[in-house]
């Protein structure tokens, strides 16, 4: 099984890149966010490689780092979504804004992305809910319990910031970021005021 590839960055479509590897080009699938950050044709290009192998292709998909390719794969564990829904989700968000929209359950954000309907975004997010917990979000992790070691007034406190923000008409995603990074910045001690305060100065940054 291929699990990286280097080599020079032959050429590049929609969602896909050539990679010549010693005179051989492989055919690699990528999300928007990868693309992105490839280096011009003719440049070097070194990505971690998933592959896929049925009984009628081979295919194999690139990721830039280590943490894009392991959410390919949480992704896949959900019901619904296959490699190519994996990719597009990708391609909007990147790992830690995917770790904030779980946390939040904020099924909306994943309904922009073409192929996830209410239905399989609801399951992304119920499903994925308890493996995100177990991610690093901070003390503000309350609705996805995820730092049940965290002190109680501090989820209370950062659970009502969020919903404050969400009130002024802030994405419960966004509104979850920035009073995570709130909380970070601030301590355990925080209060709701201070939360509120803060996270409205990280959503105009």
């Amino acid at each position: 099984m291929i699990a990286k590839l280097t080599g020079k960055l032959d050429s590049v479509g929609e969602d896909w890149i050539v990679i010549d590897v010693g005179g051989v080009g492989y055919l690699v699938f990528c999300s928007g966010r990868t693309l992105r950050n490839l280096p011009e044709a003719g440049g070097i290009v070194s990505l971690h490689i998933e592959t896929h192998v049925r009984e009628d292709h081979i295919h194999l998909y690139g990721f830039d780092g280590v943490a894009e390719r392991a959410w390919f794969l949480l992704l896949q564990t959900v019901q619904g979504v296959g490699a190519r829904v994996a990719l597009g989700i990708l391609s909007l968000y990147a790992g830690d804004e995917l770790t904030q929209i779980v946390a939040a359950q904020d099924k909306t954000a994943l309904t922009r992305v073409s192929g996830v309907g209410p239905k399989v975004a609801g399951r992304i997010t119920a499903e994925l809910k308890d493996k995100v917990a177990k991610m690093d979000l901070g003390p503000v992790a309350f609705n996805a319990e995820v730092s049940s070691s965290a002190p109680k007034p501090a989820q209370g406190a950062a659970g009502d910031a969020v919903s404050a923000l969400v009130n002024l008409g802030y994405g419960r995603a966004d509104a979850f970021g920035a009073v995570a990074a709130a909380a970070r910045a601030l301590g355990p001690d925080a209060t709701v005021e201070a939360l509120i305060t803060a996270g409205l100065k990280e959503l105009a940054a």
